[in-house]
């Protein structure tokens, strides 16, 4: 079985590890959100791909819940001193990978190239590719104003109600080279348990990609991100209670319509599956505390597809 995985946030990242982990990571491929790509002192970080990158590598810092284990800080506390722009925390050792992204960038080489020598290097198998290499940044329109998806996320701590999500740049992104390819061959395409509006959503405004999963012929299945209606981490409960009027599955399963066969959504919702229509529900532990509950969602999303 070959799976296509459309992913964002730490969230998203923790079950394509436990996907691979089930399926293998020949064949396994992941379209990552590049959406809240951000320049933090002149280099280009991109989040979501990171994040991919060091589950994948077994190098995420599964306690601070972003960047890497065993990070170092001496370069931000310096930067602090000299009173630079400190606002969002480079790491040491992250550092490094922006470095070198954003050299080769800079000398012409596309994101996808980049991202596969960087996944590489790191020992990552699984295929990684950002939806797009062409700019695409996310802005959040709020009672404050507008802010690019950075500021109001980190510099804000995502504290402003969100009235609308744009995607500068969609109108002109193509598809990364592969992406089509990727979710054309794919026996099951899946949405992970990613905030639909901010990780999830810049990658389907990429031209092609939303159409290449309306027109799928094989099943997508995604997965809640909310329990009970909440977010894990993050702001997604108060964005879809904002923006579609509810948190419950059918909310859920409302943001990915006519892109999904089924729905995967936590144990205690269980009792609140009504609305959901031709979206069957699939009810799993989604909570992933450890590797063996990451694996097991991943199993229950596939489990969706046989059953």
């Amino acid at each position: 079985m070959t799976v296509a995985v459309l992913s964002g946030g730490v969230g998203g990242a923790r079950f394509v590890r436990g996907l691979v982990e089930v399926v293998g990571a020949a064949d396994t491929g992941v379209i990552g959100n590049v959406g809240d790509d951000v320049d933090v002192l002149g280099l280009h970080v991109s989040p979501d791909l990171d994040s991919l990158l060091y589950a994948l590598a077994g190098l995420a810092d599964d306690e601070r819940g972003w960047g890497r284990a065993g990070e170092t800080w001496s370069t931000l506390a310096t930067l602090r001193e000299l009173g630079g722009e400190a606002w969002f925390a480079l790491g040491d050792h992250d550092l490094a990978l922006h470095l070198v992204r954003t050299q080769a960038l800079r000398a012409g080489e596309p994101l996808s190239s980049v991202t596969s020598r960087l996944a590489a290097a790191l020992g990552v198998e699984t295929r990684l590719l950002p939806a797009t290499d062409d700019r695409l940044r996310t802005w959040v329109d709020t009672p404050a104003g507008p802010f690019a998806f950075q500021e109001w996320f980190v510099a804000r701590g995502h504290r402003d109600s969100v009235d609308g999500v744009r995607f500068e740049g969609a109108k002109e992104a193509l598809p990364a080279p592969g992406t089509l390819e990727l979710l054309a061959g794919a026996d099951v395409l899946l949405l992970a348990p990613s905030n639909p509006y901010i990780s999830i959503a810049p990658i389907l405004a990429v031209r092609g990609l939303r159409g290449a999963l309306a027109a799928r012929s094989v099943p997508c299945v995604a997965v809640s991100p909310l329990i009970s209606g909440r977010a894990v981490k993050g702001p997604a409960d108060r964005m879809l209670e904002r923006l579609a009027g509810g948190t419950s599955p059918r909310h859920v399963a409302a943001c990915y319509e006519g892109l999904i066969d089924a729905l995967v959504v936590d144990e205690a919702d269980a009792g609140d599956l009504d609305g959901l229509g031709d979206v069957r529900p699939i009810v799993a532990q989604t909570l992933m505390r450890d590797a063996d509950a990451r694996r097991r969602l991943a199993e229950a999303a596939l489990g969706a597809v046989v059953a």
